[in-house]
Order: structure tokens, then sequence, then C-alpha cells
């Protein structure tokens, strides 16, 4: 079932599927938006799935009042009556379930982090591709960030699914800045975290994420490390049945 919901002054395009079972919540990357999960929906039949575009993502409409991806989540889940929840949440959107877990322990069963990004992590200086990215945000060239994307995120390929993705997120690098409020930095508290956990990342990905996800793993209680040959920073395009294997084994 396709679903406006409501988040603040703004609203979000969303998927609800019925099903048994914990249900399980994917959260997309900022490089693209929810159809990132199409080739592991299939695997996930019969589970309760909800899927959702942030703000300016893919379906939802750009945003127009001050917004958090934390507080659209919880707003997400309120919505749905949802009170626990495994949360699969890939770049942007493992940064948001990190979030929730720790904001809201007792509503997150576990956690499937798919090459994520840590608010707080001490994330290298790189002027000079700021400054590229600054100079395409200012002209709006669309097809220019749609390069720049590919370049940075899609080193298995710029197939269509990966073009399709970065086509979509575009849009919310131009509309979203002045509206999107940072989410609280989470890395020093990962050893807080106490739900089972997976930690994956392409050997494709930049060099920096899978930094960032084996300094996260380290740091979350028992988290499991799995390391995806092939796969660059869109993880359930280039092996979902990987990513599906990992979900089922969390949602059991």
């Amino acid at each position: 079932m396709e679903l406006r919901i409501p988040v603040g002054r703004d609203e979000v395009w969303a998927e609800h599927l019925a099903g048994d079972g914990v249900p399980v919540v994917l959260l997309h990357p900022g490089i693209g938006d929810s159809r990132v999960w199409d080739l592991v929906m299939p695997g996930l039949t019969g589970h309760r799935v909800v899927r959702y575009d942030v703000r300016g993502y893919g379906r939802s409409a750009p945003p127009t009042a001050e917004f958090s991806l934390l507080g659209d989540l919880v707003a997400v889940l309120d919505q749905l009556g949802l009170e626990r929840v495994l949360l699969v949440g890939c770049s942007m959107g493992g940064g948001t379930a990190i979030g929730l877990a720790l904001k809201q322990p007792e509503r997150v069963v576990g956690l499937a982090l798919l090459c994520p990004g840590v608010p707080g992590f001490p994330w290298p200086e790189e002027p000079e591709l700021d400054a590229e990215a600054d100079a395409l945000r200012e002209a709006r060239d669309v097809d220019g960030m749609v390069r720049l994307g590919l370049r940075l995120w899609a080193a298995a390929g710029d197939d269509d699914a990966a073009v399709a993705q970065l086509r979509s997120a575009v849009p919310a690098w131009f509309e979203q800045r002045q509206y999107l409020k940072e989410d609280p930095p989470v890395y020093d508290r990962l050893h807080e975290l106490q739900v089972p956990t997976a930690v994956m990342v392409g050997d494709k990905d930049r060099p920096i994420l899978a930094a960032i996800a084996g300094a996260t793993a380290a740091r979350i209680p028992g988290a499991e490390f799995i390391w995806m040959p092939g796969a660059d920073h869109l993880p359930s395009l280039r092996d979902p049945a990987k990513v599906l294997d990992i979900i089922l084994r969390l949602a059991r």
C-alpha cells in the first residue's frame, strides 16, 4: 500500500506492506531513494515492511520547513503505529537508524547498517571536492551532479539503476540544505548500542566509508562486520541476495 504520511508541514511518500513478524523498516542512502530496495523487496514477501522517501527525494516533495531525518523517522513510525522494528539503513539511512536506536532503544530490535554514514565520525576535509560540488550546486547542473555522484559512489558501474538513483537524489541536494537540521552526533555513543547489529561495506566503496564501517562495527558490542566483494555505495543493487540474507537473519 502506497501512502502519503504527514511529517510536520510536509509529507513523505511511503510504502507499507502487511505481513508477519517484526516490521522491517528500510532507510535509503543520500545518493538515491527508496527504490534502492527494489531488488530486496521480493525476498521480504510475508514480512511487514515499510520504506519511504526522505523529503525532497524520489516521490516525496521538497521540504518547506525545517526538519531532521531522525524526527521524520519517528513521525513515520508513530503514524503507522510501529512500536518495535528492525532498521535497515544504507549510508544516510544508517546514521538515522543508529540515531533512533540511541534515542529510543526500546523501539529497535536490530540494526542492519550498509556502508553507514555515522554523524560525529571525524570525516577528513576535502576542499577540492567541496568546491566542485558547490559550483555544480550553484549552477544547478543536474547532469554534472549525477556524473560527480557516479564517480564517487558507483565504482561498480554506471548502469541504468545507479544513474536513476543519483538522478533521483540530486534535487534534494539542491533544495534540502536550507531546511535540513543535522541530527546529534552518535559516533562516540556507539558503545551504548545493545541490539544485534550487522555492518556491511563493499570493497569498491570509497576508502573512507570502509574506515567508517570498520570503526562502527568495532565500537558496537557484538556487531558483525561483513565485507562485500564487488559492491560500492549501492550494496542493495550490487548484491541484493547478501543484503537480504542479513535482513532475514536479524528479523528472526
